[in-house]
């Protein structure tokens, strides 16, 4: 058997141990966690900006699109005014008036569509920002730093814990004094002191 202060001291050398292994268990443990939410926090904006962007070109494709056809439409209307001007006889200045109101019909279409696209990019722009600001900030969320090891603190708690079970030994009357003229390292033949 072990005297009280051994046993106080082991008491407190396994605790400051137990504590330092179990933070660095535990900053280990929060390192892989952050890591973890970092690469899925990547993967979500970058699938966010990717489809922001495959939208974009869907709508630019469509507003080329509708700006095609409407110069189509125009290059019919002018052409058939021309045919109907040419059979009715008709030819000068009206012709020519017909002729400019559908190309600024054609023009007033197109800045329309032009104007809508513009919009829609600015509208994109700042989602696109939006993003960027909301990935910064999840990414500091996800990445605080994380905790150092106390190896201060936990020889504290330990030298604490080693006292109070010495305290707590001593209390018990666990090193309680020895008949006269023993020692402490001699072992106590019982049957001696039978009366």
């Amino acid at each position: 058997m072990c005297d009280p202060l051994t046993a106080a001291v082991v008491m407190g050398v396994g605790s400051t141990g137990l504590q330092i292994r179990g933070q660095q268990i535990q900053a280990k443990t929060q390192e892989k966690a952050q890591e973890n939410a970092s690469k899925v926090e990547r993967q979500r904006y970058l699938n966010e900006v990717s489809s922001l962007r495959s939208q974009q070109a869907q709508e630019q494709v469509a507003m080329a699109q509708k700006l095609q056809a409407n110069k189509t439409k125009a290059r019919e209307a002018r052409a058939t005014a021309r045919v109907s001007a040419g059979e009715a006889g008709v030819a000068g200045l009206s012709v020519n008036a017909l002729m400019n109101d559908l190309t600024r019909k054609e023009a007033m279409y197109n800045n329309s569509v032009n104007t809508q696209a513009q919009m829609l990019d600015v509208r994109r722009e700042i989602s696109l920002r939006d993003s960027g600001l909301g990935f910064t900030n999840n990414m500091l969320r996800i990445n605080r730093p994380i905790e150092e090891v106390n190896y201060a603190g936990a020889l504290v708690s330990g030298a604490q814990a080693g006292l109070s079970t010495y305290g707590a030994l001593q209390g018990s009357g666990f090193d309680s004094k020895m008949p006269a003229g023993h020692s402490k390292n001699i072992p106590i033949n019982p049957n001696l002191y039978k009366g």
